[in-house]
């Protein structure tokens, strides 16, 4: 069988011709690439990004509760400490009176 070379199938078929058969080797060759090697791993990393998502998802989830938690602790401390001076000064004042 003779082997024919770049040249003589150039000036054979003429240049249009075999650069669109070259073209669509590259094509075929891509999207077969692109098809066993690249989706699969698309595939994992897409399913990677999403248990990612949920997990800081549920993370801000907890940050909020932990911020609303020590919010409502403040506000009770300071409910507390403004109860203890007010007792404290309304016992300062029934004694001020019992010493008169």
């Amino acid at each position: 069988m003779e082997e024919l070379n770049i040249a003589e199938l150039i000036n054979k078929y003429g240049f249009p011709i075999i650069a669109a058969s070259g073209m669509g080797y590259f094509i075929y060759f891509i999207w077969k690439w692109a098809t066993e090697e690249i989706d699969p791993i698309l595939s994992e990393a897409n399913k990677t990004l999403i248990a990612l998502i949920d997990r800081i998802r549920m993370l801000d989830n907890d940050m909020i509760r932990l911020k609303q938690k020590l919010h409502v602790a403040l506000e009770i401390k300071d409910i507390e400490i403004k109860e203890s001076v007010t007792k404290s000064s309304s016992k300062k004042n029934n004694n001020n009176t019992f010493d008169k």
